[in-house]
């Protein structure tokens, strides 16, 4: 019987204001077999975040101590705060039969995508610069001048486009939501899943 190693980590990135955590739960609402990696950050909660449903929020001494556990799959240092993603965790939901989404920034992407464990890159992305300055002042949550620097990251996010395989606009939200959904489901059969499909088919062995 051909068979395959179908689970997979699904990483989401995009510019702060791009719409990823958006997009992620509504896959998360739509997929029952995707699964949500909640990251470790120093940085306070905003408005209604909830320690252990949006992120675990810790004091920079406890990231350090599980930093030097090797318990992070990536960390990266984004605005003044660490951020991190539990790599015992993202094992165990892949080996029960779960793919993994997370929302992380380039850096972590980058970090992931050097390790074995077996991913998919989304890049997220508004239609221009204008629209997404648009969205962040919208949001309500940041003064002028993080405004500014949020803009600034996104430009140097750009630079690293080429490492991701996919980029989905998100425009129109429930059209990026199924440009992401079909991705994930294409990825689902593609060729690397599978192990010997054609020597296993015809039930012919490597030996």
């Amino acid at each position: 019987m051909i068979t395959k190693e179908p689970n997979f980590l699904i990483i989401l990135s995009a510019p702060s204001g791009g719409g990823k955590s958006t997009i992620l739960n509504r896959i998360r609402e739509l997929y029952p077999k995707v699964e949500y990696s909640i990251s470790y950050t120093t940085r306070p909660p905003r408005g209604e975040e909830k320690n252990g449903v949006h992120y675990h929020f810790v004091s920079e001494a406890e990231f350090n101590e599980r930093k030097q556990q090797g318990d992070f799959l990536e960390y990266a240092q984004v605005f003044g705060n660490w951020y991190g993603t539990s790599i015992s965790y993202i094992q165990s939901q892949l080996k029960s039969g779960k793919h993994v989404i997370m929302d992380i920034d380039v850096q972590g992407a980058h970090q992931v995508g050097n390790t074995a464990v077996p991913c998919i890159r989304i890049f997220i992305l508004p239609p221009s610069l204008q629209i997404l300055e648009a969205r962040l002042r919208a949001r309500g949550t940041d003064s002028p001048q993080e405004i500014q620097k949020r803009l600034t990251e996104a430009r140097e996010e750009l630079r690293r486009l080429p490492e991701y395989q996919y980029l989905v606009i998100n425009d129109e939200l429930e059209k990026a939501v199924q440009d992401v959904l079909n991705i994930i489901k294409a990825e689902e059969n593609s060729m690397c899943r599978y192990q010997d499909p054609a020597l296993t088919f015809l039930g012919e062995t490597n030996d």
